[in-house]
């Protein structure tokens, strides 16, 4: 039986982010479909410009890595970053605070779960999660201005930037693509990775909230170093050793059992 086609077609462009190029008899193997229903998801995966098509197979545009679409992206976990994110929101102390917030689906549900909060100031650059928030009478949301990344629904640049520059906030969350013990906190674009350095440098408390895949894996631009980081929130299938490691660098690791997730 072959997997329904949002999951299909992420499932292509996670194959040839991670292997440049892949022949078309392969993508019909791996993920079991036919030719003619290939075809199909190719041609509008390069109609909307995510991937090129080749005699035999199709390309990634940007082998380097550029992150999938956030329509396409994998809502199968959402239970599990759900619960790092109800543990991230957890660090935010009680009384009036300001969060800031990358995009994402994780720090997506931290927004949720600040919902109801008193006096609660969200400041963030994803369009996604000021849109859910601006609907909660407790919280005030402050979004900042740039250019929208259609990938992300995330806004970068100058303007974005500049906002995070001019106003602090007691905490900073941050998703990922990557955080390992070697480099800290990274993302696949260098747009994205300069608006999250801005959004840290005026925090008071900087929070790295990410599923157990990221832990260990490295991707193209710098987010945040770990002598910036305070917390890193996770799940239990990161592994154990590169969270000792970023442990021993001064990083309070916490760890969300998804045994039963």
């Amino acid at each position: 039986m072959s997997i329904r086609r949002t999951d299909r077609m992420r499932e292509v462009l996670s194959l040839l982010r991670d292997r440049g190029e892949v022949a078309s008899h392969v993508l019909c193997d791996e993920l079991r479909i036919s030719p003619a229903t290939l075809r199909r998801d190719l041609s509008e995966l390069e109609e909307q410009g995510l991937l090129q098509r080749t005699h035999g197979g199709a390309r990634a545009l940007d082998p380097s890595g550029s992150d999938i679409p956030v329509r396409l992206r994998d809502h199968r976990m959402v239970a599990i970053k759900r619960r790092i994110a109800q543990h991230a929101a957890a660090l935010v102390p009680a009384g009036p605070q300001a969060v800031a917030l990358t995009g994402g689906v994780t720090t997506g549900e931290v927004a949720r779960s600040l919902k109801g909060r008193p006096n609660m100031t969200i400041v963030t650059n994803s369009l996604t999660i000021a849109a859910d928030c601006a609907v909660d009478a407790h919280m005030k949301v402050i979004m900042t201005g740039g250019l929208v990344r259609a990938n992300s629904l995330e806004a970068v640049g100058p303007m974005s930037e500049h906002a995070f520059q001019v106003i602090t906030v007691g905490t900073a969350i941050l998703g990922a693509d990557g955080m390992s013990a070697e480099v800290g906190a990274t993302t696949y674009d260098e747009a994205e990775a300069r608006t999250a350095i801005a959004m840290a440098a005026n925090a008071q408390r900087v929070v790295v909230a990410v599923d157990g895949s990221k832990i260990g894996k490295v991707t193209l631009a710098k987010m945040t170093a770990l002598d910036r980081l305070d917390h890193l929130v996770t799940d239990s299938t990161a592994d154990p050793e590169q969270l000792e490691r970023i442990a021993a660098q001064g990083v309070r690791v916490h760890v969300v059992d998804v045994g039963d997730a």
